[in-house]
C-alpha cells in the first residue's frame, strides 16, 4: 500500500483527497499545520508528500526547503490556490517535483502521485517483476507464475515495499512503518504473519532472513 503524508489546513478538501485516495490504495496521514506537518516526515515511510503552501504556523514553501535543506528527496506535489506563473516556479525551484492547483481532479491527483512514486523508484510502468513474482502498482494485483494470488491489502503493502526497495534488508520496524498508519494498532508479532503469509503463497525462498536485522528477497531467483 502506497504511503502519503498530506499536509492541508481546510478540512473538507482533505476529507475529500483522503477518502478518494483511499479506494485508489493509498494510506494517507493527514496533518493540518505547517509545523506538524514537517516533523511527520520523520516519523514514517512516506513514498510522497500532498503539500499545501497556505498553513497554520508556517508556510509549505519554508517546510518544503527545509526538507531539501536537509537531504530529504521524498516526492513532493504541491497542492494550492497560488496559481500565479511565479508562485509556480518558486516551488518547483523550492524542489517540489510537481505543482496543481486547486479546484483539481481527483483522478489528477493520484495520476500525478503514480507517476512522481514511479519516477523517484527508477521505474517508467507500473508493473514490478522479481523472480516469478509480478505485482502492478496500479491495480495492487499480485501474480505468481502467471496467476492471480489473493493476498491481503497489508501482505501487498509488504510485498510492495520489498518489490520496490530490492536491495535492501528490511526490519520490522521499518515495514511497520510503511504498513501501518499511526492510528493503527500493531500487533507484535504482526509483520513476522504477514512474511509467513507471503512464503507460503509465493514460495518459502522468495524472501529470507537476516537474523537479528530483518527481510530481504532472495538473490538467487
Amino acid at each position: 500500500m502506497t504511503r502519503i503524508l498530506l499536509i492541508e489546513d481546510d478540512q473538507n478538501i482533505a476529507d475529500g483527497i483522503i477518502k478518494g485516495l483511499s479506494s485508489h490504495h493509498f494510506m494517507v496521514d493527514w496533518f493540518s499545520d505547517a509545523k506538524l506537518g514537517e516533523m511527520a516526515i520523520d516519523e514514517g515511510v512516506f513514498d510522497a508528500v500532498l503539500l499545501d503552501l497556505t498553513l497554520p504556523k508556517g508556510d509549505g514553501m519554508s517546510v518544503l526547503a527545509n526538507w531539501r535543506k536537509r537531504g530529504i528527496d521524498t516526492p513532493v506535489l504541491i497542492i494550492t490556490a497560488r496559481d500565479a506563473i511565479a508562485n509556480r516556479v518558486a516551488g518547483l525551484n523550492a524542489g517540489a517535483d510537481d505543482y496543481l492547483v486547486k479546484p483539481f481532479a481527483l483522478d489528477e491527483v493520484v495520476a500525478r502521485l503514480q507517476a512522481l512514486i514511479r519516477r523517484s523508484q527508477g521505474r517508467s510502468q507500473s508493473l514490478i517483476s522479481y523472480g516469478d513474482v509480478s505485482f502492478n502498482s496500479e491495480s495492487q494485483q499480485v501474480f505468481f507464475k502467471g496467476q492471480l494470488v489473493d493476498l491481503t491489502v497489508k501482505e501487498i503493502a509488504v510485498l510492495e515495499q520489498m518489490l520496490t526497495h530490492q536491495k535492501q534488508v528490511h526490519s520490522r520496524a521499518s515495514l511497520e512503518d510503511k504498513v501501518y498508519g499511526w492510528q493503527q494498532d500493531i500487533e507484535s508479532n504482526a509483520i513476522e504473519v504477514h512474511i509467513h503469509h507471503l512464503r507460503k503463497k509465493l514460495g518459502n525462498e522468495f524472501i529470507l532472513t537476516k537474523r537479528g536485522i530483518g527481510y530481504y528477497l532472495n538473490p538467487n531467483i
